[in-house]
C-alpha cells in the first residue's frame, strides 16, 4: 500500500506541479495584501480539490457510460502525460503558464485569480484530471482508492503551502533551481507515462486473445 501511495503521490505531484505554480501565483498577486493572497490561495486549492475529487469519484462510471475501456484510457492518459512531460523538459509548460498569467495580469477587471487561472486550469487542468481518473481506475478495492485519494490530498496540501509561501520560496530557490527541478520531474513523468501506455497495450493484447 505504501508503494501505491508513493507512486500515486509522485505522479500527481509532478502533474499538478506545486513548485511550478508558486512563482506564477506570486506574480499574479503582486499587488494584493497578505490576507488577500492567503484567501485566494485557500480558495484556489479548495475549488481544485472539489473538481479533482468529483472526477476521481465519477471517472470510472463515466468511462463505462461512454463505452471506453480501461486499457484505452490507460493508453490515452499515458500519451497525454508524455506530452506534458516533454513540455516540462523543454520548459514549454512553464512558458505557457507564464503567458496565461501575463494575460490575466493585464486585464484590470480580473482581481480574484483563485478560480481562473489558478484553480482551473493550473491546478485542476486536463492533465491532473486525466491522471486522477487513471489512478482511480487502476486502483482495486476501497483501500487502494483511499491511498490514491490520500496522495491527492497530500499533493494539494503541498500546493497550498507552496502558494502561501510563494514569495519567500521564490526568493530562496531562484529561477535556476526551479528550472532544474522541473526538467528532472519531467523526465520522471515521461517514464511513468510510458509505463501507463505499456500497461494499456499489454492489457488490450491479453483481452484480444
Amino acid at each position: 500500500m505504501i508503494e501505491l501511495f508513493l507512486s500515486a503521490f509522485i505522479t500527481l505531484f509532478v502533474v499538478i506541479d506545486p513548485p511550478g505554480c508558486a512563482p506564477i501565483y506570486a506574480g499574479l498577486t503582486t499587488g494584493a495584501t497578505a490576507g488577500q493572497r492567503r484567501t485566494m490561495a485557500v480558495k484556489a486549492v479548495g475549488i481544485a480539490a472539489v473538481i479533482l475529487l468529483l472526477f476521481a469519484l465519477v471517472g470510472r462510471p463515466l468511462l463505462h457510460l461512454l463505452g471506453i475501456g480501461l486499457d484505452a484510457f490507460r493508453i490515452a492518459g499515458g500519451i497525454m502525460l508524455f506530452f506534458i512531460a516533454l513540455e516540462m523538459v523543454f520548459e514549454r509548460r512553464t512558458q505557457r503558464r507564464e503567458d496565461r498569467a501575463r494575460h490575466v495580469a493585464e486585464t484590470p477587471e480580473v482581481e480574484d485569480v483563485s478560480v481562473f487561472p489558478m484553480a482551473m486550469p493550473m491546478i485542476a487542468g486536463p492533465g491532473s484530471i486525466a491522471t486522477i481518473m487513471l489512478l482511480m481506475a487502476e486502483a482495486h478495492g476501497g483501500v487502494e482508492r483511499t491511498m490514491v485519494l490520500a496522495a491527492l490530498a497530500v499533493t494539494l496540501l503541498l500546493m497550498l503551502g507552496a502558494l502561501l509561501l510563494a514569495g519567500p520560496l521564490m526568493r530562496l530557490v531562484g529561477p535556476e533551481v526551479e528550472a532544474v527541478v522541473t526538467r528532472v520531474l519531467g523526465v520522471l513523468l515521461a517514464a511513468l507515462a510510458v509505463q501507463f501506455v505499456l500497461d494499456g497495450v499489454r492489457g488490450a493484447l491479453m483481452a484480444a486473445r
